[in-house]
């Protein structure tokens, strides 16, 4: 049996197919725009678990296997047997003989590494606690469209550094050699792992300032994630010297751009006249992740 090909960390890329990829997202946008018929998935069946809410993952991934011609099957533990107990390894092994891929939305990442362990179709990593690398795959598509080539550039993350959007961008940042400078508190710094992973692209600081001058791409993400909600208050005053606000992307490069991956809480990680602003991208940003992810679902089935 071959192995299939995976995409659960940005690092089951090279730079080349990495690079490729979004070539291939930015060419499968302006077919879909110029109202060209894309079949290329015709008759291939997408499986996607959800573990966690979504709004942009399963609209993204359903529309794209859609828009291919292909056809995706929503699955959560509540309405499959997922949710009477059935082991991860045993969910994996039905789905490898009945669709032709898999994208799960999980709270632990080892449940996407246990299930892609014993999958005979590909397995994409649509969120866990530890990563999320569809998102980078939009985000550095959008940077694409807009700036060209991201290698080179400096991209700057305001709050906390222990989540996962920040630990898909370390990973990137070495694999498309960006500067990547982290303001975030001494309490919710990066770990060690990724650091000293890609210790010669990230730099962190605990002031938002420092981080932010000269940066071309200023990016955040929600305070409490889900599953945070009890710490909520901590969290919150921790974060607060993090907020995105205008006097911070005056700091920046004068065509800085700002990218958040949503839902976003105005007045909160951000203001509403940054992320409602010029230089805002994020409804870009968003539905990139549709002709990204029909990009990668492309590469893994095709």
């Amino acid at each position: 049996m071959t192995t299939p090909r995976h995409f659960i960390t940005e690092d089951d890329l090279s730079t080349e197919q990495f690079v490729k990829l979004i070539e291939d997202a930015i060419a499968i946008k302006a077919s879909w725009k110029s109202g060209e018929t894309r079949d290329t998935l015709r008759n291939r069946t997408l499986a996607m678990i959800f573990e966690k809410a979504s709004t942009r993952t399963r609209t993204s991934f359903e529309a794209g296997m859609v828009q291919l011609g292909g056809h995706a099957i929503n699955l959560s533990p509540k309405d499959s047997q997922l949710g009477r107990g059935e082991p991860i390894e045993d969910t994996s092994r039905v789905l490898s003989e009945m669709v032709d891929v898999a994208m799960l939305r999980t709270h632990k990442h080892s449940t996407i590494e246990q299930f892609a362990a014993v999958s005979a179709i590909p397995v994409i990593n649509g969120l866990s606690d530890l990563l999320h690398p569809c998102q980078l795959l939009a985000d550095m598509q959008t940077f694409f469209e807009l700036r060209g080539n991201i290698k080179g550039a400096t991209v700057t993350w305001l709050g906390a550094g222990n989540i996962n959007m920040c630990n898909s961008y370390i990973n990137t940042a070495k694999l498309l050699d960006f500067k990547l400078k982290i303001a975030c508190p001494d309490e919710l710094k990066p770990d060690n792992t990724f650091l000293q992973k890609c210790a010669d692209h990230v730099e962190v600081t605990t002031d938002a300032n420092a981080a932010c001058e000269g940066s071309d791409v200023i990016v955040t993400d929600v305070w409490a994630s889900m599953g945070q909600e009890s710490d909520t208050d901590t969290l919150h005053k921790l974060l607060a010297p993090y907020q995105v606000n205008q006097d911070l992307m005056k700091i920046a490069s004068k065509d800085a751009i700002f990218m958040h991956c949503l839902p976003a809480h105005r007045g909160e990680e951000v203001t509403a006249d940054v992320i409602d602003g010029a230089q805002s991208v994020v409804w870009q940003e968003a539905g990139n992740r549709l002709h990204a992810q029909k990009a990668l679902l492309e590469m893994l089935i095709l």
